[in-house]
């Protein structure tokens, strides 16, 4: 019997130019639950998937960042909130793609050290 290697997503890794900025982004913007905090390195629950914010460790992480899809229920609603504090979106939630009853809805914003993320909604109509 043949097993799967990869059982799913354990950690993403976030670089940071300023952790305490980031940890403020992510605990008091986005409302995400901080682990722990160990030196260098901030840990925050996103819906059972562990981030991990850090420094890069060498140029190499410099320069990668990856693009996080926080799925929220309203798009329109986190949309709203999120821009009411501040957060600078590069679009307003649009219809991304459409599959029989379900509809695709994203927005992207970047956070307080530039990353991109985007907001998720999957709408049922």
């Amino acid at each position: 019997m043949r097993m799967n290697l990869i059982q799913g997503i354990g950690q993403i890794y976030i670089p940071v130019k300023e952790l305490d900025r980031a940890i403020t982004f992510y605990r008091d913007i986005l409302k995400l639950p901080l682990l722990f905090q160990a030196g260098t390195l901030a840990f925050f629950n996103c819906g059972g998937i562990r981030l991990m914010l850090s420094p890069p460790e060498n140029e190499d992480f410099a320069t990668s960042s990856p693009i996080l899809y926080l799925s929220v229920e309203s798009i329109d609603d986190a949309y709203a909130q999120l821009k009411n504090v501040g957060v600078s979106f590069i679009d307003q939630p649009h219809l991304v793609a459409k599959m029989d009853t379900t509809e695709t809805w994203m927005s992207f914003f970047r956070d307080s050290e530039h990353n991109l993320l985007a907001l998720l909604c999957e709408k049922t109509t």
